[in-house]
């Protein structure tokens, strides 16, 4: 629908966004590893043992993974299909995590970001209890923090390439209220085995963002 390509919206807190490049680099890192410098074979093995996999996770199915099942709900979150799935949860994470790790400081960023990626996680896995595939990419946690964002800059203006070719600049609550509003009408669309888009996981992300960010909000309203 849309490319995100830069905010207006200056650091007030932080130097530099330290955090949000170390999660890009590795995300970037690990796919050139597990994927483009590996075979196909090995490759699905890596993506077989850290994706996360729901029939698995709730121990319906055992399956061989290296690090214990609730640990996948982290390590998926470093995988990534293609490119285009890489790039596209890269140029999101890269424009609108840097304000929210501004607000939360580099450590809670750090937490905030692994439990909303956990949480898509969990949801994707409640709706699909039964699913022998595995689930992988930043999606869910970078749904997490658009939720942030939102709540905390609602009126940035933000520059995005609206279907990937015309550059428009427009308030952060109109495209990201947009980017929120066409995951759930896809939920009720046709499933397009095409597309196998892991829609809950970015509800599921979006929520605690939301939930971690109006609390931290009301906790530092209680301590001003």
């Amino acid at each position: 629908m849309f490319v995100p390509i830069k905010d207006d919206t200056p650091l007030q807190f932080i130097r530099f966004q330290y955090v949000t490049l170390a999660l890009a680099i590795l995300n970037v890192a690990l796919f050139l590893i597990t994927g483009p410098l590996m075979g196909i074979e090995a490759s699905g093995a890596v993506l077989e043992g850290y994706g996360m996999v729901p029939r698995e996770l709730f121990g319906f199915e055992g399956g061989f993974s290296p690090v214990a099942e609730p640990l996948t709900l982290i390590t998926y979150q470093f995988l990534h299909g293609g490119w285009l799935h890489l790039l596209s949860n890269m140029a999101f994470l890269w424009v609108f995590a840097d304000n929210v790790e501004d607000a939360y400081g580099p450590i809670l960023f750090t937490v905030f970001y692994l439990l909303c990626g956990a949480a898509g996680g969990v949801a994707h896995a409640m709706l699909q209890p039964q699913s022998p595939v595995p689930l992988i990419g930043a999606s869910g946690a970078v749904s997490g923090v658009i939720g942030a964002y939102l709540l905390l800059y609602p009126h940035a203006r933000i520059w995005v390439l609206l279907f990937m070719r015309i550059p428009i600049r427009l308030p952060a609550i109109w495209i990201l209220g947009g980017w929120i509003a066409f995951q759930f009408f896809s939920l009720l669309s046709p499933a397009n085995p095409d597309m196998p888009v892991a829609w809950w996981a970015h509800i599921g992300g979006l929520a605690m963002g939301v939930f971690l960010t109006l609390a931290m909000r009301l906790m530092y309203r209680s301590q001003a």
